[in-house]
């Protein structure tokens, strides 16, 4: 089994998430921020859950206070901006480092199964990577990508778990 599903972290509702509940879904991480010029991401990644979620996408959104104090709220504040701005339902999880001593160990993971153009750390916020359903990391995307960029890959990652 991939060393992805042996991840766990929390939800913004401080409950668990193992990771190993996602086994033979298609993962889609991102750290968010709700203060940063590229929050209307958040509306993207809506409709691709809204899309894709019963074929076995599971978007995780990881909010970060790291670059530019720009998601500086509380897990209530977080919570309440994602839901009353962006509609989101998928999936937020505790508000992460995702670069640094405190990083959390998700970021770890995956910085170091797909490290970014010339460095490993994370550049900024709305930084994506795309896990397939047997936890092997696929790519990471880039914070200008736009999430209906994904969306090709995200298909094809799904057909690929279902053969």
């Amino acid at each position: 089994m991939s060393d992805f599903y042996n991840l766990t972290t929390h939800s913004l509702h401080n409950q668990p998430i193992n990771f190993s509940e996602f086994v033979g879904k298609v993962v889609l991480i991102v750290n968010t921020a709700s203060k940063c010029g590229f929050t209307k991401q958040y509306e993207s990644l809506q409709q691709l859950h809204e899309k894709y979620a019963e074929q076995g996408l599971v978007i995780i959104g990881f909010p970060c206070n790291q670059f530019g104090q720009q998601e500086p709220g509380t897990a209530e504040e977080i919570k309440k901006g994602c839901l009353i701005n962006y509609g989101v339902s998928f999936l937020m999880a505790e508000k992460v480092d995702v670069n640094g001593d405190h990083a959390s160990p998700v970021f770890r993971f995956l910085k170091s199964a797909l490290p970014g153009f010339l460095t490993r750390k994370i550049k900024w916020n709305f930084t994506k990577f795309l896990i397939a359903a047997d936890g092997t990391p696929i790519k990471r995307y880039a914070p200008i990508t736009k999430p209906e960029k994904l969306e090709s890959s995200i298909v094809k990652a799904l057909q690929a778990a279902q053969r």
